[in-house]
């Protein structure tokens, strides 16, 4: 099992890059070049940027309808080029092609229909936890169950203290306690969904987070799993 991410930022990010500066596009991450997880508005953009036509995906999942995760004209145009939306509820399993796909309630508040999903081929996990702050139980327990080879972690605030929005979204000393307790049952760590106003450039976090055994994701990152 690969996964590229096709995007690694969160919704502060311009959807126009500027010449010389870093950027992330909205979060989205492609499966084996055929297992689509979300799809904003500037997927035709990254997909292109990667080399991957449309017609090659074949199965699509969602997240939450937030606008850097969603998009209805982007599903429009991945169906009509021949990809299955795979429409699921928190609590629900099903087979899509090789893999199976284990779906759970994901702790984002403003967006109540939030899932965070298991993937797994037969002999490869992955564990894809965008947006959501603390995990909740209903996945913890599944993450126990299924052990993933590789964990997706969502990573928005970086290390700012007392923001609001780690009641919706995870700071890194979140994460580092989420991977304490969690390492039993996790293979590989991986952060996603940084927001712009709220990390340092991406070579200093790598670096902070390097020291944590903790991968941080940017667009164009391709893992073997």
């Amino acid at each position: 099992m690969k996964i590229l991410f096709l995007g690694t930022g969160a919704a502060d990010w311009p959807s126009v890059k500027k010449e010389g500066a870093e950027h992330r596009a909205f979060s989205a991450a492609l499966i084996d070049g055929e297992l689509l997880i979300d799809f904003s508005a500037q997927l035709e953009a990254c997909l292109a940027e990667r080399g991957v036509p449309s017609a090659q995906i074949k199965y699509v999942l969602n997240t939450h309808r937030h606008r850097d995760h969603y998009s209805e004209e982007s599903l429009s145009k991945l169906t009509a080029a021949g990809a299955q939306y795979i429409r699921l509820k928190a609590g629900e399993q099903k087979t899509v092609g090789k893999y199976t796909v284990y779906a759970y309630a994901g702790n984002h508040g403003t967006c109540r229909d939030t899932l965070h999903y298991i993937i797994t081929d037969s002999e490869k996990t992955l564990f894809y936890g965008l947006d959501g702050a603390w995990l909740l139980y209903d996945e913890v327990e599944g993450i126990k169950a299924h052990k993933p080879d590789f964990a997706v972690l969502d990573a928005t605030v970086g290390f700012v203290e007392g923001d609001y929005r780690i009641f919706e979204h995870n700071n890194l000393n979140m994460i580092l306690e989420i991977k304490k307790s969690l390492s039993p049952y996790v293979k590989r760590f991986c952060i996603s969904h940084m927001a712009r106003t709220l990390h340092s450039d991406h070579k200093s976090l790598s670096a902070q987070m390097e020291a944590q055994d903790i991968t941080v994701a940017y667009d164009g990152l391709e893992i073997e799993i």
